[in-house]
């Protein structure tokens, strides 16, 4: 999901909900899961989970293999299961059953998939191939857009960043096939080999569509250098973190003057924007580049991008050989080196479609009140470690430090799933075609989201699904949301792990993640109300840029694949989150008893298993094509860094291990990074 929120813990697991496993007490997580032959000083996050990662590689399908893509497949076995018994069920029409039974039921049926072919697409493919001028390119782009197309440009409907209580309108960058934009720049040989792939995919894509396989050639050429256009108007990773230079507010009648070629009257309209007279623009310079582009690059090369877009766009819900081709593309990024079965795409797609109608039927059976409870008492905790540690800044004036506790008392706890559910009634959902299901889909949450424009805010809404593994720190509503499907650990039942390791998983990974968020170098820069307004002294913010610049220069140095280096800058705000969440973790661990008791398992102490805690939330490895293409796209560093590189700058880790001068994981004193 694209969505202006801050971040998002993409590994960070805690604890198992479901009562229904063996009562057989399990081994140490911990224990069994280290590697004894690597030291704590040299490389923790090999200590702490090599001995996993050595007896457990990477399966075909998979691009990565760790603790979260366990959770992900127990969750797909579980969703499976309440599609089958949807699909089974006689549901009445337009209830939540029937929707999920329909979705899944033709989602599996491959035979009319491929005897269907192109047809459910066709008459948007009639469309495109009707497109004669700038007038009817728009127009079609316009509708694509409704069915989730991001050709030319992104736009869609967030809070007002400075007045969140308002719903806007965004426009934004975008209209690019790679990635990320410097895949059109980079000259490592890996990179190079990319493009020239993205070449022959078009190429491949457009001549099953019918094209003659020259033009089709010479097409594909043309779309590369027509999206390198726009890449080279597009802003880097790093800049498009700057909340307030990709803020740039106009009258919604000044469109024309920024970008003339486009009517913006019939766009907006046809997309349906309504009810507002101001858009907040993200980078205005890339819609000079593209208006320019409009009427310089030929109308035949434009039908051909937009063609290529919708149907690879579509390659899921169209016969195998488009998905198949997809894949096979896929593969430059992903590493994986086979296609998931067709159930594990069938239900990640009904997520995507209807993930909320899953979450009802998910929490019912899957996360109970007591489990809901615990963790709601876990971000209290935390806030008030964070409260605590921002008493004892040295570096903050009080006037700024009032202001904090103001906005860290504000920040709204979201746990386990939605108090009120969406109302998807008007979302059709039958049996003419996967294809019509998904499209049908797509265009429901489009006009759900465009509908906001001129209402209230609702302010309990969910971005993520009760069943997502996944959480986020949302700066608008000032909110930090914990999905249940974020409180798994495969095999284990609450009671069976001890605080040591619930502190390291939940408080540290994923709730002090998150709060921490709200006073990174982006989320600092919303007020308690969630608006974008500066409430800091040039003093206090000079001091806070100066340790934030420490860690830029530290995880700039990193190299996790030679020629590639973590973008420190990019990744400033997860990595500020990561150490704030692990110091967080400690505070509000070292209230528990069994910190006070300080009796060890396993051999293990209680802040050792504190330390190990929070690394196995990031349990896993990946194949090398993943791990390049998450450093040029990602804001997350990978997760031996998130690990490694926090707990050189904790104190509190030196004193826990015995690290000393000379050990890989030791960093001077002075070096530390010292933030919350």
């Amino acid at each position: 999901m694209k969505k202006v929120l801050l971040a998002l813990t993409t590994f960070a697991a805690i604890i198992s909900c479901n009562n229904n496993q063996s009562s057989t007490p399990k081994p140490d997580i911990l224990a069994a899961n280290l590697d004894s032959s690597i030291s704590p000083g040299a490389d923790f996050f090999e200590y702490a989970n090599g001995g996993w990662i050595k007896k457990n590689p990477i399966p075909g399908e998979q691009s990565a293999w760790g603790i979260g893509n366990l959770v992900i497949e127990e969750n797909l076995k579980r969703l499976r299961d309440i599609s089958e018994k949807a699909a089974a069920s006689n549901a009445a029409k337009g209830s939540n059953d029937q929707k999920i039974g329909h979705f899944w039921t033709m989602a599996m049926d491959s035979a009319k998939i491929e005897a269907d072919g192109l047809k459910p697409i066709q008459p948007l493919l009639d469309k495109v191939n009707a497109i004669s001028d700038v007038k009817s390119l728009l127009n079609t782009v316009a509708e694509l857009k409704k069915i989730g197309s991001y050709t030319l440009f992104s736009d869609n409907v967030y809070q007002d960043a400075k007045k969140s209580d308002v719903m806007a309108y965004y426009v934004s960058q975008g209209g690019i096939g790679l990635p990320e934009r410097e895949y059109y720049f980079k000259t490592d040989s890996a990179t190079i080999n990319i493009r020239n792939e993205y070449v022959k995919y078009i190429t491949q894509i457009l001549t099953m569509s019918g094209e003659d396989a020259t033009v089709a050639a010479t097409a594909a050429k043309n779309i590369l250098a027509l999206e390198t256009k726009l890449a080279t108007a597009s802003r880097k990773i790093e800049d498009l973190r700057d909340p307030y230079k990709n803020y740039n507010k106009m009258a919604i009648t000044d469109l024309g003057k920024m970008a003339g070629n486009v009517d913006w009257v019939s766009y907006l309209k046809n997309t349906g924007v309504q009810k507002v007279d101001s858009v907040i623009v993200g980078q205005p310079e890339f819609f000079s580049a593209l208006n320019e582009a409009l009427t310089k690059t030929p109308i035949s090369d434009w039908k051909q991008y937009v063609k290529f877009n919708l149907i690879s766009d579509m390659a899921a819900v169209l016969p195998d050989a488009y998905g198949i081709a997809s894949f096979n593309y896929s593969k430059l990024f992903s590493g994986a080196k086979e296609r998931k079965p067709r159930w594990k795409r069938a239900i990640q797609m009904e997520e995507d479609a209807m993930g909320e109608m899953l979450g009802q039927l998910y929490v019912k059976e899957f996360f109970n009140e007591k489990a809901k409870q615990r963790y709601t008492n876990m971000v209290e905790d935390i806030r008030l470690a964070l409260k605590d540690r921002i008493a004892k800044l040295a570096w903050m004036t009080d006037s700024t430090k009032q202001k904090a506790y103001i906005k860290l008392a504000a920040v709204k706890s979201k746990v386990g799933y939605p108090e009120k559910w969406k109302d998807f009634s008007t979302m059709e959902i039958g049996k003419e075609s996967f294809a019509k299901n998904v499209m049908n889909s797509k265009l429901w949450w489009h006009n759900y989201s465009y509908s906001k424009l001129g209402q209230p805010v609702d302010r309990d809404e969910w971005d993520m699904y009760p069943q997502t593994y996944n959480a986020y720190y949302n700066p608008s509503n000032n909110e930090i949301v914990l999905p249940a499907g974020i409180f798994t650990v495969p095999g284990y039942r609450d009671e069976e792990l001890d605080d040591a390791v619930v502190y390291g998983y939940g408080g540290a990974s994923t709730i002090g993640h998150e709060i921490t968020h709200g006073f990174d170098d982006e989320g600092r820069q919303f007020d308690d109300k969630g608006n974008l307004v500066s409430w800091w002294t040039k003093t206090d913010e000079d001091a806070f840029k100066k340790r934030a610049d420490v860690m830029i220069t530290q995880f700039n140095e990193f190299e996790p694949l030679k020629g590639y280096h973590i973008n420190g800058k990019a990744s400033l705000g997860e990595n500020i989150a990561d150490l704030g969440g692990i110091l967080l973790g400690i505070e509000a661990f070292k209230k528990t008893t069994q910190y006070k008791e300080n009796k060890p398992i396993s051999n293990l102490t209680p802040m050792q298993r504190y330390f190990m805690g929070y690394a196995l939330g990031w349990l896993g490895h990946q194949r090398e094509e993943q791990l390049r293409s998450r450093l040029l796209t990602d804001v997350h560093s990978p997760a031996k860094y998130r690990v490694n590189g926090p707990f050189a700058d904790i104190d509190e880790f030196y004193t826990t291990f015995n690290i000393k001068p000379g050990d890989n994981m030791y960093r001077a004193d002075s070096l530390r990074v010292r933030i919350w």
